[in-house]
């Protein structure tokens, strides 16, 4: 059931990048497997809606993915995702982004008082202008 999975992902994910490339005019870029099954898409979407074309087209990747990660036999089923039956989407909230919280300063600490950077820099010019005065 390990392989199956893993064939059925990889399917899927390889059929939408290729699905994808192709829309973006990179057809002839993609390897000759990946264009054999687009060109099957193209001739399933003439019978079928896009969606059963997509999934017959998965379906067929799958079991040749399945035999190709050493599957043996018959790929067992996997249940297709266009089958299954949607999500509830009654309870599903838009996210957003929560209120800035104010900063908390500690209960007891108290508010100390910031010296002007200026006044810092006059006393560490007068001290030093004192020192040299000093030494002479």
């Amino acid at each position: 059931m390990l392989i199956a999975r893993r064939a059925d992902t990889r399917a899927r994910a390889d059929f939408a990048t290729w699905k994808m490339m192709a829309k973006l005019n990179g057809f002839s870029a993609l390897p000759p497997e990946a264009q054999s099954f687009l060109e099957s898409y193209r001739q399933m979407l003439a019978s079928q809606t896009e969606a059963d074309a997509s999934e017959a087209t998965i379906q067929l990747m799958y079991k040749r993915y399945y035999a190709e990660m050493g599957g043996s036999g018959t790929p067992p089923q996997i249940p297709s995702r266009a089958s299954e039956p949607p999500k509830d989407k009654g309870n599903v909230t838009a996210f957003r982004r929560p209120p800035a919280r104010p900063k908390q300063t500690a209960p007891n600490a108290t508010a100390k008082p910031r010296l002007p950077v200026a006044l810092i820099f006059i006393c560490l010019a007068v001290v030093y202008v004192s020192i040299r005065m000093l030494w002479r």
